[in-house]
């Protein structure tokens, strides 16, 4: 109305105004009804993962736990959630489930525990909150978010990171909540023979996802039980913004899984989201270069990733890495290092 008004004002014929007036509702119908494309993608751990290791029966378990992780994501972007939200509802899923190395199925530390680590990143503004070392949070996901929502740090680790999520009214578990037979029995194997002999999948393990939503806005976030049989104390990558975890509108998303040491001397999401921004590389050949320089130090992983314009690339350097992704009209999850 204002913007006819000041044409009046310069001495616009009705006919003009009329057909200014009915432009512009059309514009402002248009734009509500025509939201923009939404894109989720997961890992849940890279390792030595191969058609000849896997029954039918658990094959299929990880799959449709792969697509329950999705759905849930892919529901809160499909009536017009936050990427933020997505993320962290398609860790949940993953968290909740004892397939995966986050927590329910945590592995164990050296000692018999259990210290999980989580980190989420918002690409709007580049905020991100993340736990370290935590004992008795359920979800430690959700204590990553609070600490980007409701305090002024970055990080909480240790006891001090559970007090933090207790406040909140997070829920919190007795750490034997963690615990299954098939983790202990991994912890026993790998105590009984030297580190240089364990597999990828027999070491370490992650979860994580990336997000785009209607509103073009971009979210990263990873959650993990750590390394089977660490020292207590340890952390690895997974809480770190920049090593794990890293998103930036217009530029990308990334999620990491592999052996944390490595993964942070090189900066693994950074240096992906970096060098998409500075060399102008895909971000399929970024992660290559990324994991590159991993794989020279003598570590091993993958990542999922996500493009400003929503474009899905997974990157790996094990024989197989859970994964999966969901738009509008697809949902696809995949395993195996070979096309499926």
């Amino acid at each position: 109305m204002k913007h006819l008004m000041a044409l009046a004002r310069v001495g616009k014929p009705l006919s003009f105004l009329l057909t200014s007036l009915v432009l512009a509702n059309c514009t402002t119908q248009m734009s509500s009804t025509q939201p923009s494309e939404w894109t989720l993608a997961i890992h849940g751990g890279a390792g030595v993962i191969t058609k000849e290791s896997m029954t039918p029966e658990l094959e299929a378990a990880y799959h449709a736990a792969l697509a329950r992780s999705l759905e849930a994501g892919g529901e809160i972007l499909a009536n017009g959630g936050s990427s933020l939200d997505a993320v962290q509802a398609a860790i949940i899923i993953m968290e909740d489930d004892s397939l995966f190395n986050a927590g329910l199925g945590a592995v164990f530390t050296a000692d018999g525990g259990h210290e999980l680590d989580a980190s989420i990143m918002s690409g709007v503004d580049r905020d991100a909150g993340a736990v370290a070392g935590v004992k008795r949070v359920r979800n430690p996901i959700l204590a990553a978010r609070a600490v980007m929502d409701k305090s002024r740090h970055v990080m909480f680790a240790g006891q001090g990171a559970d007090d933090f999520a207790a406040a909140q009214g997070l829920d919190m578990v007795e750490t034997s909540y963690f615990d299954t037979e098939r983790r202990r029995q991994s912890l026993l194997k790998v105590l009984s023979k030297p580190v240089s002999e364990l597999t990828v999948e027999e070491r370490h393990g992650t979860v994580g996802a990336v997000a785009i939503d209607q509103s073009g806005n971009i979210a990263a976030g990873t959650s993990t039980g750590g390394m089977t049989a660490k020292m207590p104390g340890r952390v690895g990558d997974s809480p770190l913004i920049g090593a794990a975890t890293y998103a930036q509108n217009g530029v990308c998303a990334v999620s990491a899984t592999g052996h944390g040491e490595y993964f942070i001397r090189v900066g693994v999401a950074k240096t992906i989201c970096t060098r998409v921004e500075l060399l102008g590389e895909d971000i399929k050949t970024a992660a290559e270069h990324a994991l590159g320089q991993v794989a020279s130090l003598g570590g091993d992983g993958g990542v999922v990733l996500l493009g400003a314009n929503g474009e899905v690339a997974y990157a790996f350097n094990s024989p197989g890495m859970y994964r999966g992704s969901i738009t509008a009209s697809a949902t696809k999850t995949e395993i195996y290092g070979d096309s499926e």
